[in-house]
């Protein structure tokens, strides 16, 4: 078993691109995927925080996971998707370069991450996935949403 997915049976997740990788996250995570709208720059906040945005009367950090994995940033484009997940409580949206699809996963076919992945990147793989010729790598959102990484966020808030 690789953490919290279901080993007995399917697991539904939802496959993303960033530069010419796939990834994969569980769908219950998600709350919902949006198209690019406005962010609103917050100050004192990690490069890979792009600021915020008001969702449906929520307002929701978003982060570029191009900067968080230290990838190049590109422009965004018209297949530039915001995935909104929730993780401990937290809701938060995740810039993707496109969101592609939803699949059911048996269980037996995520492995762990292989060991010559190390250092702060293995924290962020929960697993990978061979689907005939595409190869997932699945994220360990808790990981990549770590929250002590937002403390400055914090610390602005309740000074505000």
């Amino acid at each position: 078993m690789v953490d919290n997915y279901d080993i007995s049976g399917e697991n539904k997740l939802i496959v993303f691109r960033l530069a010419n990788e796939e990834y994969a996250i569980d769908v219950a995570q998600v709350r919902s995927i949006e198209r690019m709208q406005p962010i609103t720059r917050v100050p004192r906040t990690p490069p890979f925080v792009k600021g915020v945005i008001n969702l449906r009367g929520v307002v929701t950090p978003i982060i570029d996971l191009r900067r968080r994995f230290n990838m190049e940033e590109i422009e965004y484009t018209n297949n530039t998707r915001i995935i909104i997940v929730v993780v401990d409580e937290m809701e938060v949206g995740l810039i993707v370069d496109a969101a592609n699809d939803v699949i059911d996963l048996p269980a037996d076919h995520i492995e762990p991450p292989p060991e010559v992945v190390g250092g702060e990147v293995a924290d962020y793989l929960r697993g990978v996935v061979q689907l005939e010729n595409r190869l997932l790598i699945l994220l360990n959102l808790d990981c990549v949403l770590a929250r002590d990484e937002f403390q400055p966020t914090k610390t602005i808030e309740a000074t505000s």
